[in-house]
């Protein structure tokens, strides 16, 4: 009778160990595919984000901006213009004067950026796709278009000839200013048209014909501040670089769209680095009850591993076995996770079943790089988990 008691406790408590084990394995390998699915998901989804972003400054900025290194306006010669529009590099580009300027309609004033473009400008850019009223404004005309921004600050409205947009721009020069009034251009500018891209562009810009911005602001016909220039596809830039150089000269600098927006691009970095060791930390804990789980393994086996190990195996192949198997269990893990959240990923892509308005889904972006990210980080944190648990078989469990 004792000894079916103490058989039957023994076997109780086997089953009771063997069962915690299996819970806690199990709760390692769902956490596994939960992380997993966690971090794919958050950097699919930040750079969906990044490129909803980037799009706002795609629709405004050029491939390459080339500006002067000394002051604020440059000259290009006839020839240098025959020579940018036969490069092989350059699908198209346009001449811009940009300057900040007084803006006053109704009593009411406003600082913004005038930008004079020449006809080129909506071939590089798709600005003019973003017009939500009105037109674009003729050559050589007083039409301007306007950001809806400053539209609704100025009360501003479309082909109202009766009420004109007065400009003004301090007047180039030296000396003592005895009047006023003759100190500064002054132009009287009609909308033609309204552009809507984002809060930061629309309050920016007004556009108007080169013509009228180089009369405006005093300017010579070929003085302009920067060139704006699209590139053909598949260009390499670096080469469109040298020839740019090589017809301009050395006294200017060129930037591309990522130097153009240079704090939009740290940030949007920063925020991915953010996310990406947040979801990592997630990560760790969760391979902390895997190597949990492993090393409850091995001290339920220890009088197995006992007995493998009086009769030859040796310790570090001991150990190796627990390795291999934490290594199995992340790989389980990481598969079926990154399976799952690519299906998430895709489906939101192509159907849109989480939408921030009616009409506008919440952005995702599948891309190849965050399923290596993602398969590089749970494996080298599964390996270093599986060898840390591993590491507890020693010569003192044997002992």
């Amino acid at each position: 009778m004792n000894l079916s008691f103490y058989i039957a406790k023994r076997y109780a408590v086997s089953f009771s160990r063997n069962k915690a084990i299996n819970i806690i394995t199990g709760i390692a390998s769902v956490g596994i595919i939960a992380s997993t699915m966690a971090l794919f998901v958050f950097l699919s989804v930040f750079s969906g984000l990044k490129e909803f972003s980037l799009n706002f400054a795609n629709a405004s900025d050029p491939d390459l901006r080339i500006e002067t290194t000394t002051g604020k306006t440059f000259l290009v010669s006839p020839k240098q213009e025959e020579l940018l529009k036969k490069s092989n590099n350059i699908n198209s580009f346009s001449k811009i004067i940009e300057e900040r300027v007084y803006f006053m309609y109704d009593n009411k004033e406003l600082v913004a950026h005038i930008k004079g473009v020449d006809n080129h400008y909506i071939q590089v850019t798709d600005f003019n796709k973003h017009l939500y009223a009105g037109e674009w404004f003729e050559t050589n005309s007083e039409s301007v278009v306007i950001g809806a921004d400053i539209s609704r600050k100025l009360g501003l409205g479309l082909f109202d000839y009766n009420n004109a947009l007065e400009a003004y721009v301090p007047k180039p020069g030296k000396g003592d200013i005895e009047n006023a009034n003759e100190a500064f251009n002054k132009s009287l500018l009609f909308p033609s048209g309204i552009y809507s891209i984002n809060e930061e562009l629309d309050g920016k810009y007004v556009f108007c014909s080169i013509g009228l911005a180089q009369h405006f602001l005093g300017l010579k016909n070929n003085e302009i501040t920067n060139i704006e220039i699209k590139l053909k596809p598949n260009t390499d830039e670096n080469k469109a670089r040298k020839e740019l150089n090589s017809i301009l000269g050395n006294d200017i600098k060129i930037k591309n769209r990522a130097q153009l927006n240079d704090s939009l691009y740290k940030m949007l970095q920063s925020e991915n680095l953010f996310i990406y060791l947040f979801s990592t930390l997630v990560v760790i804990l969760t391979l902390f009850c895997l190597a949990g789980a492993i090393v409850m393994i091995i001290i339920d086996k220890r009088d197995n591993l006992k007995t493998l190990y009086n009769i030859g195996v040796t310790q570090t192949s001991i150990r190796t076995i627990f390795f291999t198997q934490g290594i199995i269990i992340t790989l389980f893990g990481l598969a079926i996770g990154l399976g799952l959240a690519i299906g998430i990923i895709l489906l939101q892509q192509h159907f849109s079943f989480i939408m921030i308005t009616p009409t506008m889904p919440y952005p995702v972006l599948f891309e190849w790089q965050n399923m290596v990210i993602v398969i590089m980080t749970i494996t080298i944190l599964g390996l270093i988990s599986s060898w840390i648990a591993s590491g507890t078989v020693n010569k003192k469990l044997f002992s």
